[in-house]
């Protein structure tokens, strides 16, 4: 598997996969199906090698519990979710709800999604979005190759959040799993959300 092409296997694995589940359509709909509330921003961000993840960031001016529940409600009964998880921490510094489930594919291949749902202006507001922004503009096709190999080669039994393999490579020069796990040792990124490229 480690001679196929690893950028190939990212665009088919994420090509259409979500196609036809309107999740996208029951987020955006969080403010209208309930009077007439702003839904605000709505950032996908995928992040597909290996793994299979999407994240999904949903940034409203009030966090309301019941339109959340509503929404994952809605999606459970239309997308074959094998398991939700939810997290309340709206009186925390984070200020967000998040949502993370299991969805099957009509591969039988298994998503995870994170969904969390923001308030706007709160201290993490857009700051995942701006990490991103900054790693696409760093980005050449090498760096993005090396970094899908990466993924794709980190043991089923570990858990390496992506920040800290950008992280790695951008700052360390790592080029591969074995040189990541002694960076990750000697440079931990101890504060994902403050780390730009």
């Amino acid at each position: 598997m480690k001679q196929m092409n690893i950028l190939e296997l990212a665009k088919k694995e994420s090509a259409g996969r979500m196609e036809g589940t309107g999740r996208y359509r029951h987020y955006s709909g969080m403010g209208t199906h309930r009077g007439n509330r702003s839904f605000g921003r709505f950032a996908p961000i995928r992040s597909i090698a290996k793994s299979k993840d999407i994240d999904l960031h949903i940034y409203t001016n009030k966090l309301d519990i019941a339109d959340s529940f509503s929404v994952m409600q809605e999606l459970a009964e239309r997308l074959p979710l094998k398991e939700i998880q939810y997290r309340n921490l709206i009186h925390t510094e984070e200020e967000c709800i998040e949502w993370h489930a299991l969805y099957e594919d009509k591969e039988m291949s298994t998503w995870k999604f994170d969904m969390i749902h923001i308030r706007k202006n709160s201290k993490y507001d857009g700051v995942v979005e701006r990490v991103t922004s900054a790693i696409r503009t760093r980005l050449t096709p090498e760096i993005r190759k090396t970094i899908l190999q990466i993924k794709f080669d980190v043991p089923e039994d570990i858990l390496v959040p992506g920040i800290e393999i950008y992280h790695a490579v951008f700052v360390g020069g790592v080029r591969n799993y074995e040189e990541l796990e002694q960076w990750r040792k000697t440079n931990p990124l101890t504060d994902s959300l403050e780390w730009l490229p």
